[in-house]
């Protein structure tokens, strides 16, 4: 080991102390917001549940223009409607994100008619909820192509033109399942866990271009149509997110740059708890906190 390697080895554990009490304070200091006026915000799974009220937070937070993708042409006009009445501008397009040509080709037709988006919601999920022997091969393909893939399209659609302006935000609807699976959801929990591993290159990647940024968002069971039919082993201890909040909590995230938010914030311990204790443990801990524990109607899309 030379000189070099030695002083980094040596001052690498003052350095993470150093990191930790930084961002300790920084927890404790007000936090600069960002004005959206002015902004274009493009979101998939728009027409309804956390998409829907992700649109109505934006547009109240002045969003020029508010843009929704999504599969069912229904839901996401009575949600371009509902943002129109507010005063916003919206715009609904027809696009499955897992379709890598569709995302291409209305991305283009999105910057012919509209604009510019400056920022992305990656919103768009689907989940089936069963065990893996008794899950369809399409279904399975689906999930992963939706909830991870689709991002991958959507990005590189969008993200060129904010590297090009210096201005731009890409946010990520996750969930708190990517690092704490459950048993009845393989498909959810993989294709999640994947695309958290995916915004967290994103956001490394983007530390070196100004004026652009990343959100990833990490809720617990949100109370939406997906997720109808879940139960939770102490409901009273740990109830399901408000989806008003989550879209509140994004939106904020968004305007203080912050790049990873847990909800609820107590969610964080799962990431200490996994890093100190055995498989064992860990699994008795989850089912404390809120196992689910009926899978047999937990299904849905957004």
């Amino acid at each position: 080991m030379d000189i070099q390697q030695f002083a980094h080895a040596f001052f690498f554990p003052f350095h993470m102390i150093f990191c930790i009490l930084k961002a300790t304070f920084g927890l404790l200091l007000p936090t600069r917001r960002k004005d959206l006026q002015g902004e274009v915000v493009l979101i998939t799974g728009g027409g309804r549940g956390i998409g829907r009220h992700l649109a109505k937070e934006f547009a109240g937070q002045g969003c020029k223009k508010v843009i929704l993708w999504g599969r069912t042409e229904k839901c996401l006009k009575d949600t371009c409607q509902e943002i129109t009445l507010t005063g916003t501008e919206c715009h609904y397009f027809l696009c499955d994100v897992a379709n890598r040509e569709e995302v291409y080709k209305q991305a283009k037709v999105v910057r012919e008619k509209v604009g510019d988006v400056t920022i992305l919601v990656n919103n768009a999920a689907v989940v089936h909820g069963k065990s893996l022997m008794d899950s369809d091969d399409n279904a399975l393909m689906k999930s992963q192509h939706i909830n991870t893939l689709g991002q991958f399209w959507t990005t590189k659609a969008f993200l060129p033109r904010m590297l090009e302006l210096c201005h731009g935000h890409v946010v990520c609807i996750n969930s708190i399942l990517s690092l704490a699976s459950i048993p009845g959801a393989i498909d959810y929990c993989t294709s999640k866990a994947s695309s958290l591993a995916y915004m967290e290159s994103l956001t490394l990647g983007l530390l070196d271009c100004p004026g652009v940024a990343s959100t990833t968002i990490l809720p617990f069971h949100t109370n939406t149509d997906m997720f109808q039919g879940m139960k939770v082993r102490f409901p009273h201890l740990f109830p399901p997110l408000n989806p008003e909040l989550v879209a509140q909590r994004t939106v904020e995230a968004v305007r203080t740059n912050t790049a990873f938010v847990y909800l609820p914030w107590t969610m964080r311990a799962l990431v200490i708890l996994k890093s100190f204790l055995p498989e064992v443990a860990l699994e008795e801990i989850q089912r404390f906190s809120g196992c689910y524990t009926c899978m047999d109607t937990f299904k849905g899309r957004t």
